[in-house]
């Protein structure tokens, strides 16, 4: 990314920054849900809809990127658990904002699941 001179540009650059880290569709959806509590890694599978392989990939990401902790449990059964971090907990006004803002702005059918 170009590095930006002035005040405006420099606070636009730190809006795309953070949305290239946070932005996809997966990390979202992780990260929103976190926000519950501490899960199991089925537990996050089954509420966001990705695959297995999918979750494993975001959830390191977010690990690497400070967002997440990741916690193993070796007692039978073994079992992996993902919490946020001071940092993910940090984005929970965040998505509040958002909310609000659709509930504002976006029209119920647009917050809709498309058909399959």
């Amino acid at each position: 990314m170009a590095i930006q001179t002035g005040d405006e540009d420099a606070e636009t650059c730190y809006v795309i920054d953070s949305l290239e880290q946070i932005g996809s569709q997966w990390r979202l959806a992780v990260l929103h849900d976190l926000q519950e509590g501490e899960k199991r890694f089925n537990e996050l599978k089954r509420s966001t809809g990705a695959s297995s392989r999918t979750l494993s990939r975001v959830v390191d990401d977010l690990q690497e990127m400070g967002f997440v902790n990741r916690r193993l449990e070796e007692d039978a059964p073994v079992a992996t658990y993902y919490s946020l971090t001071e940092k993910g907990e940090s984005l929970c006004p965040v998505f509040d904002a958002i909310g609000d803002w659709a509930k504002e702005w976006i029209d119920g059918d647009e917050l809709e699941e498309p058909p399959a």
